[in-house]
């Protein structure tokens, strides 16, 4: 695991923003996140100028589709240099493919699955296809476990599905937070949220955090801020 659960999302179609944003953080910070919005915009160049900067890099691109696609996909990934720290793929593509997926990676990164999106609700799920009985909670779990038994490191979960994921799936099962915002600021565009003192008593591994500390006049001494509350040290 990480000594500092911080991960920052830059999510800026500017790579030298970007590369600006990660020496900034160097040091206050346990890994940037590179996304879709980013990643598509800037390439492998882009993320070459984040890597370069020295903090470790969840490369966050949820890969879904036919078994040797995502898997050929992920050794693509795998040969960035310096290659991420973290890469990630859909819970949701089944067994088949979470399997070609643990393969491909082969312990040269953490792979983990993204369960159900922190912007959807209950009604989202169903709307969607998921089983109309069953609540976010146990889908999440559900997904969890299959993606444990797949030979994955962990998974991306709300705050509030990390203790039933930590009972089902073991307290060495990596949960990988969004979703979370400090006390007084605004939610934005997620529904299940928490505090990154709150996510972290909950046992969450890493807390992915943005706005609050990318849009901040001092975005340093807003992870700063952060870390210290959390009581952790790069």
């Amino acid at each position: 695991m990480f000594t500092n659960p911080i991960c920052v999302a830059l999510d800026t179609p500017d790579a030298a923003h970007a590369a600006r944003l990660a020496r900034t953080l160097r040091g206050k910070v346990g890994l940037v996140k590179v996304g879709m919005e980013q990643f598509y915009a800037q390439g492998r160049d882009g993320y070459a100028q984040v890597a370069a900067e020295g903090v470790p890099v969840f490369l966050d691109l949820k890969l879904h589709d036919i078994p040797n696609t995502v898997a050929q996909g992920l050794n693509s990934l795998l040969s960035l240099a310096p290659a991420p720290a973290i890469v990630n793929v859909h819970a949701s593509g089944g067994p088949a493919m979470l399997e070609a997926a643990a393969r491909a990676v082969d312990g040269r990164a953490k792979l983990i699955a993204v369960t159900v999106l922190t912007s959807l609700s209950d009604h989202d799920i169903h709307a969607a296809g998921f089983d109309p009985e069953a609540s976010t909670a146990v889908t999440v779990v559900k997904l969890a476990r299959l993606a444990k038994s797949s030979g994955l490191d962990g998974v991306v979960c709300s705050p509030h599905d990390i203790v039933s994921i930590k009972q089902a799936c073991g307290a060495d099962f990596m949960t990988v937070v969004p979703g979370v915002r400090p006390a007084g600021v605004d939610v934005q565009d997620q529904k299940r949220v928490a505090t990154p003192e709150a996510a972290r008593a909950a046992g969450a591994d890493i807390l992915v955090i943005g706005r609050p500390i990318t849009q901040a006049e001092d975005p340093a001494a807003a992870a700063s801020a952060i870390a210290q509350a959390l009581g952790v040290t790069a």
